[in-house]
């Protein structure tokens, strides 16, 4: 149950609606944005929140339980400081909303709606649509090792122990093809799928990973290309890992390492009947 202010309840229960919605957010690097679906400028907790008469809220679905509060936001991207490039950076993931109802006449008396983090965008040129988890969702996060057959590391992390640098290569951009394919020269003595599930950085920090590697030199990413690539760019190319036994031992010679438990029967085998050449005394199934 929500507990309003007198005033705060005075103001909803008033016969004329003078209500606006506002989203503040807040990013990792701590800097804030307020924006509202009201006509002129609104101070709301000492916030500046501009005015966005595209911005459209969805239902907010909240729980009685610990299951997470949901809710999304979409509309154009009009604000010169919520930018398409800021989005496709992963500057605005995990960002913290908080959405409030306000009397626009007096934007200190408010109610808060809403409080979460961004979860997955879906963006274009000129618009956004944004998924909102409530504060719970962090109760959902997987704690601890995953027991699975394919190995949970990522490449040349602390327990992979690769060294990634021979499995690395510098190379410059030929072409743009659209925004999430790229056609790369310096590919050539590589096979076809030798990137796949890799990575391709841009500058020190940003990467992408590599969805699909059509053939030698051509490189579709999963993610939208960060702005300022052109034809002549530098990148780094890390070769891929689908995070199997086999290619843990044959491409990268690092099976000691392996993270995974390849032998852990699944669904299948465990339906599976034993055929009329398999020993029955008990012991292992891969020998």
């Amino acid at each position: 149950m929500r507990t309003l202010s007198l005033a705060a309840r005075a103001w909803a229960d008033a016969e004329v609606a003078t209500r606006a919605k506002v989203w503040r957010l807040t990013r990792a690097d701590g800097l804030q944005l307020g924006f509202t679906d009201h006509d002129a400028p609104l101070s709301v907790l000492g916030l500046s929140c501009e005015p966005m008469a595209s911005l459209v809220g969805g239902e907010i679905e909240l729980s009685s339980d610990l299951s997470p509060d949901s809710a999304s936001i979409h509309g154009a991207l009009q604000s010169e400081q919520f930018t398409e490039a800021d989005l496709a950076a992963g500057l605005w993931d995990g960002a913290r909303v908080d959405v409030f109802a306000v009397d626009w006449r007096d934007p200190s008396t408010l109610v808060a709606l809403f409080s979460g983090t961004i979860g997955e965008v879906s963006r274009g040129a000129h618009a956004f649509e944004a998924e909102l988890r409530g504060l719970q969702a962090a109760l959902n996060a997987a704690v601890g090792r995953t027991i699975a057959q394919r190995c949970d590391a990522a490449l040349g992390d602390r327990r992979c122990s690769l060294a990634l640098a021979p499995f690395s290569v510098s190379a410059t951009v030929a072409s743009v093809v659209n925004d999430r394919a790229l056609t790369i020269s310096g590919l050539a003595s590589f096979s076809d799928g030798w990137f796949t599930h890799g990575e391709v950085r841009f500058g020190s920090t940003t990467s992408r990973s590599i969805r699909v590697h059509h053939a030698p030199g051509t490189l579709a990413l999963e993610e939208v290309l960060p702005p300022g690539v052109t034809v002549g760019s530098t990148v780094t190319v890390i070769a891929g890992c689908d995070k199997t036994l086999s290619t843990c031992r044959s491409k990268f010679a690092n099976q000691i390492n392996f993270q995974g438990f390849p032998h852990m029967p699944g669904n299948d085998l465990l339906a599976a009947g034993l055929t009329a050449n398999e020993p029955r005394d008990g012991g292992s199934r891969f020998r």
